[in-house]
């Protein structure tokens, strides 16, 4: 079947139609967690503190802002490159102060390990998005088409 023939292509069209479903999907999450603690800084700044981040006040409205912006940026497709790679840093970071797994016991254990794989599957969608770009039906792709008028 030429739908998992590795050397074929799909065609334009869906390429840019799944490269949009992909960038919404993988923003998304980051958006509206990044609002969540944007409107709500005291307590992630007190999870912070409790994992032991100091001025943890000042890093929860960089990493909030972060992951906001980073998120809008990946689902615009504006900055696609530049927002894949604040999503990227985000998550890295987030999975090393809350998804330390080999710290936990048990059942603990399982879920941490299980977070922070779905984080490490996130870094590698952030790497991806890197690569491609935003492609045609994104803010950047429609800045690109208007300069080639």
């Amino acid at each position: 079947m030429k739908l998992f023939d590795e050397s074929a292509r799909l065609s334009g069209k869906s390429e840019d139609v799944l490269l949009l479903l992909g960038r919404v999907a993988l923003g998304l999450i980051f958006v509206k967690s990044g609002l969540q603690k944007l409107m709500a800084l005291g307590p992630f700044a007190a999870s912070l503190a409790s994992r032991g981040i100091p001025s943890s006040g000042t890093w929860a409205l960089i990493g909030a802002t972060v992951e906001f912006v980073g998120g809008v940026l990946i689902v615009t497709g504006f900055r696609a490159r530049a927002g894949s790679l604040l999503i990227l840093l985000f998550t890295v970071v987030a999975t090393l102060i809350a998804h330390r797994f080999w710290e936990f016991a048990e059942a603990a254990r399982r879920t941490q390990e299980s977070q922070f794989f779905k984080n490490l599957s996130i870094i590698g969608g952030c790497l991806l998005l890197f690569v491609t770009g935003g492609g045609r039906y994104s803010i950047d792709g429609l800045i690109r088409r208007r300069k080639q008028r």
